[in-house]
């Protein structure tokens, strides 16, 4: 979550620090690099009013400890019975029983944690470089990034090592996005130099362009009736989440208006979700007689934690009704304090000089 101060700052969360930098707002540059002005603030608990008081709520998170939580579309929050770890990009199953998610601690590796049984089993184990999964449309296998940021693909009970997908000439990063629903195509990104969207049709093993441009094209996700592709670009000059057709790229439509990242469609479809900033967001989508896109909406918002990497840090249930959300495993001190500092864009001048009068 960042905001402009009138002060001449970006302020933004950074783990449990508070942080800002120089800002020249004609220019919609930074001018200076950043630097933590408050220590100890929960992530995302804070405001500033235009007059120069913060507000924020005192607290740490432990390190690498986020929880799962299941949120309904209201914003009403459930707890998962899954231990505390450093999830990133946890992605739930086609049938909704288990939840791939890779684990960065000791060292990065995918694990399968089971609802039903409240079970967490590690999945890989040839290298310490293994994250970012998704499934197959029929639940068998999980394709994830892994040795020299290559696509690998295993048997989803572990019944078998991984095998390559992709090559390391291709690029020096690949980051799944999705199978079309037939599980004949892959969808990913690679990097090469900016981000952009590639295709890897399986029957061959040949990766084809689908969105390549000088800006940067990430966090492609198939529609559930695998006739349109949605993606996150910054081509306007930030992200917002478009769609285009497949197999031909034709046309695209811009679905968000302020901002958007994190594109998941509701697997029912006729829906696509994403989130801006603390906002999780979604619109209604029409593809008859041709492909129109409602008004984005706000379903709710709350402190979860948002991406490392672009790609959605969250996923939906298969009734579109849930979404598995990562929370940061929070230790406020004392508990329902709120700090408030008055005058608080002077002591910001202070400690960020901007340059300016």
């Amino acid at each position: 979550m960042v905001r402009y101060a009138p002060s001449g700052h970006l302020v933004y969360g950074q783990g449990a620090n508070l942080m800002a930098a120089p800002f020249d707002p004609q220019r919609m540059t930074i001018t200076g690099a950043a630097v933590p002005v408050i220590e100890g603030v929960l992530p995302l608990q804070f405001s500033f009013s235009s007059t120069g008081s913060l507000a924020y709520i005192p607290g740490s998170i432990q390190a690498g400890q986020l929880k799962l939580v299941w949120v309904d579309r209201k914003g009403t929050e459930q707890p998962v019975s899954a231990p505390p770890h450093n999830y990133v990009l946890p992605r739930v199953s086609p049938d909704g029983q288990r939840v791939a998610a890779g684990i960065e601690e000791a060292d990065n590796q995918i694990w399968l944690y089971d609802f039903s049984r409240n079970t967490l089993t590690r999945l890989t184990f040839e290298g310490n470089l293994n994250v970012d999964p998704i499934w197959t449309p029929d639940g068998k296998r999980i394709v994830f990034k892994g040795a020299q940021n290559r696509l690998f693909w295993q048997p989803a009970d572990g019944s078998g090592p991984a095998e390559e997908l992709t090559k390391s000439e291709l690029s020096a990063n690949n980051v799944p996005g999705s199978f079309s629903p037939d599980g004949q195509v892959l969808v990913f990104m690679e990097r090469n130099p900016s981000f952009d969207v590639y295709t890897l049709p399986l029957k061959d093993g040949k990766p084809q362009p689908f969105v390549r441009t000088p800006s940067n094209e990430t966090a492609p996700r198939f529609s559930p009736d695998g006739h349109f592709i949605a993606y996150a670009s910054d081509e306007s000059g930030r992200f917002e989440i478009y769609v285009r057709p497949f197999p031909s790229p034709g046309g695209k439509w811009q679905i968000s208006n302020e901002g958007g990242t994190e594109p998941v469609w509701n697997p029912r479809g006729r829906e696509l979700f994403y989130r801006n900033g603390s906002k999780m967001m979604a619109v209604d989508i029409a593809t008859q007689p041709t492909f129109s896109a409602g008004k984005p909406k706000m379903l709710f918002e709350g402190p979860y934690v948002a991406t490392p990497r672009s790609f959605p840090d969250y996923d939906v249930s298969p009734d579109g009704q849930r979404f598995l959300m990562l929370k940061a495993n929070e230790q406020a001190q004392p508990p329902g304090q709120i700090n408030v500092v008055m005058n608080w864009f002077e002591e910001l001048k202070q400690k960020v000089p901007t340059g300016g009068k």
